[in-house]
């Protein structure tokens, strides 16, 4: 067996290191906005509804609770205890660090742990330069708001915060949205308490001081503050010494060193927090530019697909201004287990309006009745049967070209019913010498239920206005199996169908254009073909095309910097599928995390409306494609549920093919099971329409 047939089985990793990244992003998103009060919001302080306990009230600023016994505690006369609340902020902290060093005082400066861990740095100089650290919760949400969960995480958080960023912890609290004591009632008193409980001295603002203006305080931090400064900023209190909280208590200090394992624990967190930090701002450009590339292309689409219709009707090769061709023609159908509707495909061959055409049968050692229904056909001399071990579809086509007798040749899928007049219209392009290969125009057969309706709605949105651009940007990248046509000298000239990759189809197209032929669409020859009836169906058809697709783009990287028609394809359909089929989907779940997340914990209004926006936008292009293939807009219908499941599905397909391809490991062939549905709905809709059938 060769290498290319020993393929092993893909690893069920992926699927692991899928939802260990989802749920990475989801907590990393959720603690990114818990730090910013969008989750879990405890913004203000609620009125009081219970006054403080007197001994509070009338007491020192400095509490301890012990049960229900309170003891306070204040500074000795002529002495000061210098507060900072916030922080460390990188403007105005060093500021505040250079003014007490030049006096060579100290203070107790109470952080957010949230901004510790942004700014290490200062919180380790605030230790180094000996002033006091106490906690002003991590991201100072009200305690008195916040829930019991929040409550225990913005003063264990802080600790970590601290222990990470200075190797420390404390044991000082001020309760943010607090000023003086007599400020810690209702509830504030309540979270006073757990707070107490946990080991914390809760320390105040002294009520008898004046509360300097922000304005104040950075006029004086621009300023040489000297005692006459300060005490103009304490109330002209007579001021001899200041100090810490602690020092001023005439107690040890409650700042200590934390032991290594506590530090290592810390500076995970820093790593955390930094990393979530810069991934939520980094997703937010994403999903930004995620969501205006989308519009973006599904505006171009449609401004190309009308650029289509004009060249189609003046410009483009096969017009009427070329001669009409009518050289006859070979089909190929590589058939392999196809009893279920290799009848269909053949009898609608048959019934093509074109006069000269030979259908060649290739039977890939099938083990049903394949064989057998293409005997019963046999008796019609332009239908002949070729039988070879099982080996393939590429293996079978390169068969059937070597027998092929003409040199016009048409591939043709076993599940594939083309209309009357399809062969016709499907080999006129070739009427310029230029162009190799041609694109059919393929129509899902089985549209009943709604898995056949979304992938009816791709076909004509996603794969056939993708067509027009790529043909009008001269850059087609696959001419689908279902229904092409081929130079039989072009095809010989790349070495016929490559077994390199599994998807065939497209490596092979992509070689016509290094080869220097063109590949055009011509939307007016229309197959009907089967698709996927289950998910689990669609999923192996999918993953086959998906990677398929990322194998050929790599073995043919070398088209992008190449020149003529061969450097146009490189540089224009590689880009756009590397952007659009295999970056943005990567990014895809994740968009869709962060819209949820928009949707449950911003502002709601605002993120139905950016969807129903992305969603009109969509509605109109889909009209205009089903307007232009000659489609019920009725359809329409199934779209928006499409956004909701078939869309993550194939964004999942593209994860899991793009984590095949880095790791390495060969996909196994995946063949869908038909039902042969194809010609029966093609009957339902030629009676449904009156006819399907174009004449020329």
């Amino acid at each position: 067996m060769s290498p290319r047939h020993a393929l092993r089985r893909t690893p069920r990793g992926h699927w692991i290191l899928l939802f260990l990244v989802l749920p990475v992003v989801t907590i990393s998103l959720l603690f990114e906005g818990w730090t910013t009060h969008e989750v879990d919001a405890a913004r203000s302080k609620e009125p009081c509804t219970r006054p403080v306990p007197a001994a509070a009230d009338d007491g020192e600023p400095v509490l301890r609770i012990t049960g229900d016994r309170i003891e306070t505690a204040g500074m000795p006369p002529r002495t000061a205890a210098l507060t900072f609340n916030g922080g460390p902020d990188p403007t105005w902290t060093p500021r505040l660090l250079d003014l007490l060093r030049a006096h060579d005082a100290h203070a107790t400066f109470f952080l957010y742990g949230a901004r510790a861990t942004r700014h290490p740095a200062l919180v380790r100089r605030i230790r180094a330069e000996g002033h006091e650290i106490g906690s002003y919760t991590y991201t100072g949400g009200d305690l008195g708001t916040a829930s019991t969960i929040r409550s225990r995480m913005e003063l264990a958080l802080t600790q970590t915060a601290l222990a990470g960023t200075a190797g420390v912890n404390t044991r000082l609290l001020r309760l943010p949205h607090t000023l003086a004591a007599d400020t810690l009632c209702g509830a504030e008193w309540q979270a006073a308490q757990r707070a107490a409980g946990q080991g914390y001295l809760l320390v105040a603002a002294d009520h008898k001081s004046r509360r300097p203006s922000q304005g104040v305080i950075r006029q004086y931090s621009n300023t040489d503050l000297g005692y006459r400064e300060a005490r103009a900023l304490l109330g002209n209190r007579r001021v001899d010494k200041f100090t810490t909280v602690t020092a001023g208590l005439g107690r040890p200090t409650l700042t200590t060193t934390v032991p290594v394992a506590e530090r290592l624990k810390g500076e995970g967190l820093l790593w955390a927090q930094t990393l979530g930090h810069a991934f939520t701002r980094a997703m937010a450009w994403v999903l930004a530019v995620a969501g205006a590339l989308g519009v973006l292309r599904l505006l171009l689409l449609v401004v190309f697909a009308r650029a289509h219709v004009r060249r189609v009707d003046r410009h483009r090769p096969g017009a009427p201004r070329l001669r009409e061709v009518l050289d006859p023609v070979t089909v190929l159908v590589p058939a392999h287990n196809e009893e279920a509707g290799i009848g269909a495909t053949v009898r609608s061959l048959l019934a093509s309006l074109y006069p000269r055409l030979e259908i060649v049968v290739i039977d890939d050692g099938s083990t049903d009745r394949t064989p057998e229904i293409v005997e019963t056909f046999l008796d019609d001399p332009r239908v002949r049967l070729i039988r070879r071990p099982n080996g393939g579809k590429p293996a079978a086509l390169n068969t059937g070209l070597g027998h092929a007798r003409h040199d016009i040749v048409v591939m043709v899928d076993a599940d594939t019913v083309f209309e009357p007049d399809a062969l016709y219209r499907l080999v006129q392009p070739l009427a310029h010498p230029a162009v190799g290969a041609v694109s059919g125009n393929t129509k899902v057969g089985n549209r009943r239920r709604l898995l056949g309706r979304w992938q009816h709605l791709e076909y004509v949105i996603g794969f056939n206005l993708d067509r027009r651009m790529f043909e009008v940007l001269e850059c087609m990248p696959t001419v689908p199996g279902a229904i092409g046509a081929f130079r039989r000298d072009a095809l010989m000239g790349v070495g016929g169908v490559s077994e390199d990759t599994l998807a065939e189809d497209t490596d092979l197209t992509m070689a016509l254009w290094r080869a220097g032929w063109r590949v055009v669409y011509e939307e007016s020859a229309l197959a009907w073909t089967e698709v996927p009836s289950t998910i689990s169906q669609l999923w192996r058809q999918r993953y086959r095309w998906c990677y398929g697709t990322l194998q050929s783009m790599w073995k043919h990287r070398r088209s992008l910097f190449e020149m003529g028609p061969a450097g146009r394809f490189g540089r224009r359909g590689l880009t756009y599928l590397t952007l659009f089929q295999v970056v943005l989907p990567l990014f895809a779940p994740v968009v869709d995390v962060f819209a949820l997340y928009g949707l449950c914990f911003r502002d709601p209004t605002q993120a139905i409306l950016v969807w129903l926006g992305f969603l009109a936008v969509q509605l109109i292009t889909a009209g205009y494609a089903l307007r232009l293939d000659g489609e019920r807009l009725r359809e329409l219908w199934a779209l928006p549920l499409q956004l909701f499941v078939y869309r993550q599905l194939l964004y999942l397909v593209v994860i899991q093919s793009v984590i095949t391809a880095l790791l390495g490991t060969r996909l196994k062939w995946h063949r869908m099971l038909r039902s042969g549905t194809s010609d029966q709905h093609l009957q339902e809709e030629a009676s449904g329409r009156g006819s399907l059938t174009r004449t020329h």
